[in-house]
């Protein structure tokens, strides 16, 4: 997947902002061109060796569908946007209490002005 780098960019707003209280928490997913076929040890392994990655990276699940995990159905539904994932790397910035702030296309990197303003201005409430 072109986005992949963006598990390094992904490290780095979790590295600048971890001692504030912020965690990026990764969940793959197979479901977008089968770009993630591993195991959940597969994926750490090759995240860590390759993006030296050390935010929590969960078991595979799916995002879309009748399958979809029920957080991923509650992300899509607070954020008031599509009811669909449009491919890896949509990000989700969510409050203290686990509610949704802000939803990202992939498209848009991690450390793009947009998604660390937008932190900062949720760690400073």
């Amino acid at each position: 997947c072109g986005l992949t780098r963006q598990y390094k960019q992904l490290q780095a707003v979790h590295d600048k902002f971890g001692k504030q209280g912020f965690t990026v928490l990764g969940f793959p997913c197979n479901q977008f061109g089968k770009q993630e076929p591993g195991t959940a040890l597969e994926i750490k392994k090759f995240c860590t060796d390759n993006y030296s990655v050390t935010f929590p990276l969960h078991a595979k699940i799916e995002v879309n569908g009748d399958g979809a995990h029920p957080l991923y159905k509650k992300l899509k539904k607070e954020s008031g946007g599509s009811d669909k994932i449009s491919w890896n790397f949509e990000k989700f910035l969510l409050d203290g209490d686990g509610k949704v702030i802000k939803r990202f296309s992939p498209r848009v990197k991690p450390d793009a002005p947009e998604i660390v303003a937008a932190i900062e201005s949720a760690l400073k409430k």
